[in-house]
């Protein structure tokens, strides 16, 4: 539809009465970004100007139509306008997969830094992302990582889907495969030669999840949201097998529930991983577990089953 000028005043009582019916603010100014090209910066000139006019590429009643079934229905707005910002990214989203959150772009900044460190970002290497969903941190991993093979790994047909789709959109390099099945199982190929391994895996208790707010409960799947009775199902498969799939000093990031960071870490030392280590979101919680193969080879000597 063609755009239409509004002025500040039309556009902010507007605003008003929309959230009258329900919902966030956050979220309805995140719907006019989205949906209707108007920036939160733009949204705070009006305020101040409310005599200027604005453009708004959506209609009153489009955008109405979609905050009714976010308020009344609790969709997602990713759902809803089929897009979510993440990182550097403009992600295409689906119900196939689980929406990527904030807090994960944290995880690529970790695994950076740890081949920052060790000078090991532009050689060449492998990295595999575990239950890869939309396609969010392979994509991250592939734009940063150039000279590296990337893998990425997803049970659900779907989620690879639309993981190609945000893939083939957002890279340049063919340098990534995908690959359908349980965490390690498609990737027996490269066995031990994993630098690098990612995943936000499941891992809210079943319990949680039944309990969980409607708008994620009822519209994400449920695969991509539980981790079993304890939530920890998933990460213990993944860790399990982790010392014979990375290389020497490979590492491995992980992403947890908010209270789970030292059972994870223990999964990772018994299973002869070493540095772990936790780190935290941008609100302190311990949300993140880093540790990695050690250097030495005879430190591994679990078998692959």
């Amino acid at each position: 539809m063609e755009s239409a000028q509004f002025s500040g005043q039309e556009l902010l009582a507007w605003r008003r009465t929309q959230l009258l019916r329900g919902g966030r603010a956050v979220d309805f100014d995140w719907l006019l970004a989205m949906k209707a090209n108007l920036s939160w910066a733009e949204l705070q000139r009006l305020r101040i100007l409310p005599e200027a006019t604005a453009p708004l590429a959506s209609s009153f009643a489009t955008l109405e139509a979609l905050w009714t079934r976010h308020v009344q229905d609790h969709v997602p707005l990713q759902h809803l306008v089929g897009r979510c910002p993440w990182r550097d990214l403009d992600l295409q989203i689906s119900p196939a997969a689980l929406i990527p959150r904030q807090e994960t772009e944290l995880l690529i900044d970790f695994a950076l830094e740890c081949l920052h460190e060790e000078g090991r970002s532009h050689q060449r290497g492998r990295w595999a992302d575990l239950g890869t969903g939309s396609g969010a941190m392979a994509i991250a991993l592939s734009r940063a990582l150039q000279g590296w093979h990337g893998h990425a790994v997803d049970l659900s047909a779907a989620a690879l889907d639309l993981a190609r789709l945000n893939l083939n959109a957002m890279t340049t390099s063919l340098n990534w495969q995908l690959h359908q099945g349980s965490w390690w199982d498609p990737l027996g190929k490269w066995w031990g030669q994993f630098d690098l391994v990612v995943s936000n895996p499941p891992y809210i208790p079943s319990r949680v999840v039944d309990a969980l707010e409607p708008i994620v409960r009822d519209h994400e799947p449920r695969q991509a949201l539980c981790g079993g009775d304890d939530g920890l199902d998933c990460c213990r498969a993944i860790v399990k097998l982790a010392p014979q799939a990375l290389s020497a000093g490979g590492w491995l990031l992980l992403e947890h529930h908010h209270d789970q960071s030292d059972q994870v870490l223990a999964l990772m030392r018994s299973a002869g991983l070493v540095c772990a280590q936790s780190r935290a979101d941008l609100s302190g919680v311990r949300r993140f577990a880093i540790a990695r193969r050690a250097s030495h080879p005879q430190a591994v000597s679990r078998s692959h089953s």
